[in-house]
């Protein structure tokens, strides 16, 4: 006689931790983006890598903490900046990580898994608007506005 198998049933849904309030309601360029980070990233000891969700008119809809790493990096996979984006069904994500050093230098690793996201937004059909490097209060670097996306 065969043994069975048990196969569980499962359902996956995002949990709201708790909402803040953010103005203006439309992230519209670099500046903008680095205003809703700026709260999550800024005057911490390690890296912490996040990702905020947007719904078709470029409304932030939800931001997730992907990675808290150590003081000069981040371990990110592009399957748990993904895991979120899908489930609240974005349109769009925005991805952000801070410097403690202060450094806006984007590292070779910074680089990489901006490509990686790319490519992988492309296939999911999810749009990459930005990837934000915050170093100190106002002091930001933005992909997009430096051509590398």
């Amino acid at each position: 006689m065969e043994s069975k198998k048990r196969v569980d049933i499962v359902s996956i849904k995002v949990v709201k931790d708790y909402s803040i309030q953010y103005s203006p309601r439309k992230v519209s360029n670099p500046r903008d983006a680095y205003k809703l980070f700026e709260r999550f990233l800024l005057d911490i000891d390690r890296e912490k890598f996040l990702v905020a969700c947007f719904n078709t008119k470029n409304e932030p809809v939800n931001i997730s903490v992907v990675s808290v790493g150590t003081l000069n990096s981040s371990l990110v996979h592009p399957r748990e900046v993904m895991k979120t984006a899908i489930l609240s069904n974005s349109n769009s994500i925005m991805i952000a990580h801070n410097h403690p050093s202060g450094s806006l230098e984007p590292s070779t690793e910074d680089k990489n898994i901006t490509d990686r996201l790319i490519k992988v937004c492309e296939i999911l059909g999810i749009k990459l608007l930005d990837h934000i490097i915050i170093g100190t209060k106002d002091n930001y670097f933005s992909f997009k506005e430096n051509l590398l996306i």
